[in-house]
């Protein structure tokens, strides 16, 4: 008799674990095939019902005689699955959406994508060549023209700075696969032709860089000049280790909310769903709800991108766009390779690369040697985002590059960082 008890508990408490196995099995296995919240979610309790009642019902028997499963069934149900209540199916805050600054403009774009904008207009004498900054991330976007485009204003640019599409308050996409390297490109162009220019002057930061390049490749004809600045990886593959990050520069208050939001259980799932069926990720979290988990482990990085001792980098209400960011940094590891198209790009290029930047030197270095009018400048003093470190350098270097005019710092000559 004693040992069928045991037994018996013993297989009440298998009876337990497995069905937590059964049902998260289930959970994904439908995930991937179904990307519907309310399927993949009743799939993995009825797994864990469904194990629990067979273990139950081999239990009952080495009890010795009939008992009632349900009460086991149900307690099982609600240990495995309650717990997933609280954590992988309770959402992460949402903050009231903030309202845009006056001067936002949206172009409806024959790619689909709905791209929100701001223009400062030429004053003075208006020259033909509009210049258009890219901003970073992917998905990253700034608020507004920087700064340094106002001057470029008064010299007679027509300035543009636009959010991505998935980020800021541009168009989501209902189909977060769409979020590619091809899409940001045809999205570019479409902006274009739907300013009537016939070329255009880029100035990137960061993935803006990559994304200047790629557009490079694209249509050579359409670009009179860039500026690449703090540029990311021109071609992910060519860095195996990866172009370098910023999270080990963390201290250890950032370092431990980092490690808080990231371990976060209910962003574990988004990110193993993304890797099974990317559509079952966002049915599960939605826009808004990654968009505000993906600003607030921006916010906690953003001063590990400076040189020791910077002040603080600004904050702005221009949401960033975590699905654009994750799908299309995926789909940068998967391009064909630019370089020997871009090695054919005769565009003049200043590449701006900051002292205490976290990418790697050969990051930089690998636009200098592809790009055959390109000009290297190292700037002293300035992290990843050189317009919040060095704002009047950056200014001038804008300047005197898209004026033709002295640059104010010597170019870089040798393929070894500066001492």
């Amino acid at each position: 008799m004693r040992s069928n008890l045991l037994s018996g508990g013993a297989l009440s408490l298998a009876g337990v674990i497995v069905a937590a196995v059964a049902g998260t099995a289930a959970f994904v296995g439908t995930a991937a095939a179904v990307p519907a919240v309310m399927v993949f979610s009743a799939a993995g309790v009825v797994a864990a019902a469904g194990t629990a009642w067979v273990f139950g019902r081999a239990a009952t028997r080495r009890l010795g005689g009939p008992r009632a499963l349900w009460p086991y069934v149900a307690g099982v149900v609600l240990v495995t699955a309650g717990p997933a209540a609280l954590t992988v199916m309770r959402p992460f805050p949402v903050p009231p959406t903030a309202a845009a600054p006056t001067g936002v403009s949206h172009w409806d774009l024959s790619t689909g994508s709905r791209i929100a904008y701001v223009k400062i207009a030429a004053s003075g004498k208006p020259r033909p060549t509009p210049v258009i900054f890219l901003h970073g991330g992917p998905g990253t976007p700034g608020e507004g023209v920087p700064e340094a485009g106002r001057e470029l204003a008064a010299a007679g640019f027509d300035v543009y700075a636009y959010d991505q599409v998935g980020a800021g308050r541009s168009t989501r996409l209902a189909d977060v696969t769409g979020y590619t390297v091809a899409r940001h490109v045809a999205d570019l162009e479409a902006i274009r032709r739907a300013i009537h220019a016939e070329k255009v002057i880029l100035v990137g930061r960061s993935w803006g860089g990559t994304l200047s390049a790629a557009y490079m490749a694209a249509y050579p004809s359409h670009v009179a000049k860039a500026v690449l600045t703090s540029p990311g990886a021109i071609w992910e593959p060519a860095f195996p280790g990866g172009p370098g990050s910023p999270w080990d520069r963390l201290p250890p208050a950032q370092a431990e909310r980092a490690d808080e939001l990231t371990s976060d259980p209910r962003f574990l799932l988004q990110a193993l769903l993304l890797q099974v069926n990317p559509a079952a990720a966002h049915a599960l979290v939605p826009d808004a709800e990654a968009d505000a988990y993906f600003r607030e482990l921006l916010i906690t990085a953003k001063d590990a991108t400076g040189c020791p001792g910077s002040p603080p980098a600004p904050v702005h209400d221009n949401p960033p766009g975590f699905y654009t960011n994750q799908m299309t940094s995926a789909d940068a590891t998967t391009v064909p390779d630019p370089r020997p198209k871009l090695r054919t790009v005769h565009v003049p290029t200043l590449i701006v690369r900051g002292e205490c930047d976290y990418l790697k030197w050969a990051v930089t270095y690998e636009y200098r040697r592809t790009l055959p009018e390109s000009t290297l400048v190292y700037v002293r003093g300035a992290g990843h985002s050189i317009a919040n470190g060095r704002p009047d350098l950056y200014r001038d270097l804008l300047m005197t590059f898209l004026l033709d005019r002295p640059l104010p710092l010597p170019p870089v000559t040798s393929a070894d960082k500066p001492a």
